[in-house]
């Protein structure tokens, strides 16, 4: 355990070291290609200010997981029902969608194609064995631990779609909760760690690393992107963050025993995925597209109320970790 936690340590230092020394070279990329957000009606920014920020925690978690192997000098792998699988495709999935936002931030693709590659990356980390590959039994007796008798077994047609939706929805409402300086990244820091904090205790190397790194990531991009940001993390950013939060759920906190899996995942993930919920609902009901852009977001509303951007952002970052909280008091109890 004590080893574990100094793994997972170093690399959230290691990630977040990386990020923080790739920002500059990232800007001038952006500033060079004209990668720059002009300010629009709906922003609180009102200077243009460079995007793809996302590509540094990219570079930095991807960097640190190699390292990491190499330190550890094991295969790293997830464990799914009753079998190891590599993390090739939960990474292969991420490079995917980092590609597709990069290209999305330079150019505004259509809706339909960002939709296809969150899918798609869903799809990659599936055929690799990172899925949902079964729901909890709520009748297993608790107390033993995660056993895969626990599990009541999906098709494996079924996994894989539950898998690429889930990505789906998980990655496209951080997309959309990323609308104010430094909120995203600092609600990613919250959830992440507490799922490495979750892996760590159960002894999951992997989910541990994977999420130390992506928590030090976010965490080094917070320098450049707390409020005033002076770089945004832009599409690939948001996708990056929320492909591999939708991934550590499911090889990670969706394995807690019993009937809470879910809930453990809904309350470390629920600033995102109730916001986006609620948003996207808001807008059928208004008979409006559940991707048109508005002021309706948690942050929206509670800058409305009179708040300022920082009072914004750390009354969310507190609703995320009062969630990421419980959610590790029930996953521990349950352990007990």
């Amino acid at each position: 355990m004590t080893d574990l936690l100094l793994k997972t340590g170093v690399a959230a230092l290691v990630s977040g070291i990386i990020t923080i020394l790739t920002v500059p070279v990232v800007k001038q990329l952006a500033t060079k290609y004209g990668v720059v957000r002009e300010p629009r009606e709906r922003d609180i920014h009102n200077k243009p200010t460079p995007l793809w920020g996302g590509l540094a925690m990219f570079v930095g978690f991807i960097v640190t997981m190699l390292l990491m192997r190499l330190w550890t000098g094991d295969n790293l792998t997830v464990a799914v029902g009753k079998g190891a699988h590599p993390i090739l495709g939960i990474l292969l999935g991420t490079t995917l969608v980092a590609i597709v936002g990069l290209i999305d931030d330079r150019y505004d693709i259509p809706p339909k194609a960002q939709t296809a590659a969150l899918l798609g990356a869903g799809l990659i980390a599936a055929l690799f064995g990172a899925r949902i590959e079964g729901i909890t039994n709520p009748f297993a007796a608790s107390g033993d631990g995660y056993t895969f008798k626990d599990w009541v077994r999906l098709p494996f047609w079924l996994s894989t779609l539950l898998t690429m939706a889930w990505v789906f929805l998980v990655a496209k409402t951080f997309d959309f909760l990323d609308g104010m300086d430094g909120l995203a990244a600092g609600v990613c820091t919250i959830c992440a760690m507490t799922m490495g904090l979750m892996a760590a205790t159960r002894g999951d190397t992997s989910v541990a690393l994977m999420a130390a790194a992506l928590g030090g990531a976010s965490l080094g991009f917070l320098r450049y992107n707390y409020n005033p940001a002076s770089i945004f993390m832009g599409t690939v950013g948001a996708f990056v963050l929320g492909y591999l939060l939708s991934m550590l759920a499911i090889v990670g906190t969706l394995k807690v025993q019993a009937t809470i899996s879910l809930l453990v995942a809904l309350l470390v993930l629920g600033v995102p995925v109730l916001d986006g919920l609620y948003v996207a609902a808001r807008r059928i009901y208004l008979k409006k597209g559940p991707t048109v852009a508005d002021k309706s977001h948690i942050h929206h509303r509670l800058q409305q109320r009179g708040m300022s951007v920082q009072q914004v952002v750390w009354t969310v970052y507190a609703i995320t970790a009062c969630g990421c909280l419980l959610a590790l008091l029930l996953a521990w109890q349950l352990s007990n």
